[in-house]
């Protein structure tokens, strides 16, 4: 759960005594090992602060790889977790460039320092009084935060007008992650109908049930350097005609990859290919497949499985060269591993219930050559695809 912190605490951490004291706590390991240590010395130099100050460099640290120019910043643990990462943010904003937006979730203000960089107008509220104090303090230490106010207001009852409304629910209920959306905090039924008739941009899990909804608008599901991160609703004011579905593939190396369901998705029925492609998560939580494989002259191993095959590998992607096909059974694997002196072996996985984990252990490789081993089914029968992994 974290420290929790107080009105009392922040004042003391955004005064010049506390960016004293945190600059001094943050020359500390703050290690395991060290922590006794740590923090007998930290208590013996500032006494009751001690669990804010300490709490306050461990997180910043760990912010470090998920918000840019976070160095400075104020978080509580739940806060960090659920912020959205900068890159994502950052996508998010671009599509909202020019107009006026109010964060009506905004928490410690991770959106809100991506907005103010491309919108004119930035409103962020929250009923939380130590996270709104945080987010002043985060955006007095952002590139741009001039346009941007922060005040106390309920989500659920709407304090602005002629501005794009972005939320962020809270996914926890009950103390569990929940993929219920009216068990969201703010419930998500009762924030679309709080705002219904405005744009509004309502960040989700990604294993939201989209079929639930009531289809109007579009669902875009977002990733980061491999990672499935969000699903985002967009009302139909804010999304581009003929779109209900889109991916949205980020890195933090290249350019962005988009992709959305107005895009051709009719590729051929075909035997399997030289390579397989195992698409990027975004493109399979989004129902894009088809449309990805349309895009890269690509098909499918099987209509009901998102494995993809092809004579070639799209740019800047991994596939997987196929070297052999062979049936799905445990013992005829474990030979034709050994034969070719397996050693490390990536397992992937899909339409079949295996556990990569618990196979890789049962077949007791002991050999030198890398190799990938992809388990699927085509029509009902299993099947095993022995690779290699490359990158295009």
């Amino acid at each position: 759960m974290g420290y929790g912190f107080s009105r009392e605490d922040v004042a003391f951490l955004t005064s010049a005594a506390g960016t004293a004291a945190l600059a001094e706590v943050d020359r500390l390991e703050l290690t395991p090992a060290t922590h006794l240590r740590d923090l007998e010395r930290v208590r013996r130099a500032h006494g009751a602060v001690t669990p804010a100050l300490i709490d306050t460099v461990r997180l910043r640290r760990k912010a470090s790889a998920k918000l840019s120019g976070a160095a400075q910043w104020l978080f509580t643990d739940d806060a960090l977790q659920q912020a959205t990462p900068s890159l994502v943010a950052r996508a998010r904003a671009q599509r909202l460039a020019g107009r006026a937006v109010h964060d009506v979730t905004c928490s410690i203000g991770a959106e809100l320092a991506e907005l103010a960089r491309v919108c004119p107008a930035v409103l962020g509220s929250d009923l939380d009084d130590v996270r709104l104090r945080m987010a002043a303090h985060n955006l007095a230490h952002s590139p741009a935060s001039g346009n941007v106010l922060v005040a106390k207001a309920d989500a659920l009852v709407p304090v602005s007008r002629d501005t794009v409304v972005i939320a962020d629910p809270a996914r926890r209920a009950d103390g569990r992650r929940t993929h219920d959306p009216a068990k969201l905090q703010p419930p998500l039924p009762d924030l679309l109908a709080a705002y219904a008739g405005r744009d509004i941009a309502v960040k989700c899990a990604p294993g939201l049930d989209f079929d639930s909804l009531d289809g109007s608008g579009e669902v875009e599901v977002v990733s980061l350097d491999g990672a499935v991160r969000e699903a985002c609703l967009w009302s139909p004011g804010l999304t581009e005609p003929g779109v209900t579905r889109r991916a949205t593939v980020l890195s933090s190396t290249g350019a962005p990859v988009v992709l959305t369901d107005a895009e051709p998705d009719d590729i051929p029925e075909r035997a399997p290919g030289d390579w397989i492609i195992d698409p990027d998560g975004a493109i399979v939580r989004a129902g894009l497949v088809r449309h990805y494989a349309a895009r890269h002259g690509l098909w499918q191993l099987d209509p009901q499985i998102a494995y993809l095959t092809g004579d070639r590998v799209p740019a800047g992607l991994r596939g997987f060269r196929i070297l052999d096909r062979l049936e799905l059974r445990e013992k005829a694997l474990r030979q034709e591993l050994a034969r070719r002196d397996c050693g490390a072996l990536e397992i992937l996985v899909r339409g079949v219930d295996i556990d990569p984990d618990a196979l890789r252990k049962r077949l007791k490789l002991r050999g030198a050559q890398p190799y990938t081993l992809v388990l699927t089914r085509i029509g009902r029968t299993g099947t095993a695809f022995l690779c290699t992994a490359h990158r295009a």
